[in-house]
């Protein structure tokens, strides 16, 4: 699978400014636990401007904390960041290879997951998404 690291990427918007505005959306913080990648990935239904990804924390995610998000198509690439390069240097391969495990799942919620219910919700993040083994 090849990696795309774009070099200059824009500042990564934080959290709390793609929330503005009243869509609805249904998010998870998912720890090294279930992704296998240590820190956190933040994952969501349809939000913001920029089409299907996921938000990656170098450890707590936060609305104010700086992150660099990955877009979910095929190769997975940075399209934001507002952490240093190293640190998504040394991340951005691991989460690249668990996006891309998880391509087809995170579609799914990008432009379904706002109609689940909470069973369906729950159990799409039990069953669905997977780790990546190390």
């Amino acid at each position: 699978m090849p990696i795309v690291i774009t070099t200059a990427v824009p500042a990564d918007s934080r959290i709390a400014d793609e929330l503005t505005g009243d869509d609805l959306v249904e998010m998870a913080n998912l720890p090294e636990e279930d992704t296998g990648v240590p820190g956190t990935i933040f994952v969501s239904t349809r939000m913001g401007k920029d089409g299907p990804g996921v938000k990656y924390f170098d450890g707590r995610a936060g609305e104010r904390r700086p992150s660099f998000s990955v877009a979910i198509p095929d190769p997975p690439r940075v399209v934001a960041s507002s952490l240093p390069e190293a640190i998504v240097s040394q991340h951005f391969p691991l989460v690249a290879a668990w996006v891309a495990l998880n391509r087809s799942a995170l579609l799914e919620l990008w432009n379904e997951g706002t109609s689940w219910i909470r069973a369906e919700t729950n159990r799409f993040y039990e069953e669905r998404l997977k780790r990546i083994q190390l």
